[in-house]
């Protein structure tokens, strides 16, 4: 059981933590080709994950998240970001987000930790399927 109360704590301060990430974008030394990168563009999709973070992980099927990912990693390829640095991108929305959920404070009883610690298995199989689909994205753009 998810808990409902982190994931609308989490798409209620999405502005502050798409902000906090966008910083990391533009500044990390492993996503340097996004540093040329409008704020808005990755305001924009760093937004869209945090906002709609319980549509994502609850709501889309596997074929909404492929075509979104797959035309992420196109893109990507397309604008001449090294595959690395796509991967490194999104692990650093990942790892923003779950530090967020550990740093929030809201784990007071027993399950309240057991639907924080099954958010965290959730999100995490979310972004593993992102990468994943990003990949294949961007292999396909390359024509492998």
């Amino acid at each position: 059981m998810i808990s409902a109360k982190l994931v609308a704590m989490i798409e209620d301060h999405a502005d502050q933590l798409t902000a906090g990430l966008v910083g990391y974008l533009q500044r990390h030394p492993r996503t340097s080709a996004y540093h040329t990168f409008a704020r808005s563009e990755l305001h924009t999709r760093a937004y869209d994950v945090y906002r709609n973070l319980g549509t994502w992980i609850a709501g889309k099927s596997e074929t909404e998240i492929e075509s979104a990912y797959v035309d992420l990693g196109t893109r990507r390829f397309q604008e001449s970001i090294p595959l690395s640095q796509v991967i490194f991108a999104l692990v650093l929305t990942k790892d923003h987000l779950l530090s967020y959920v550990k740093m929030s404070g809201l784990s007071d009883s027993a399950l309240d930790l057991y639907q924080e610690l099954e958010l965290i298995r959730v999100v995490g199989r979310f972004f593993d399927k992102a990468i994943y689909y990003t990949v294949h994205g961007y292999e396909q753009a390359a024509g492998r």
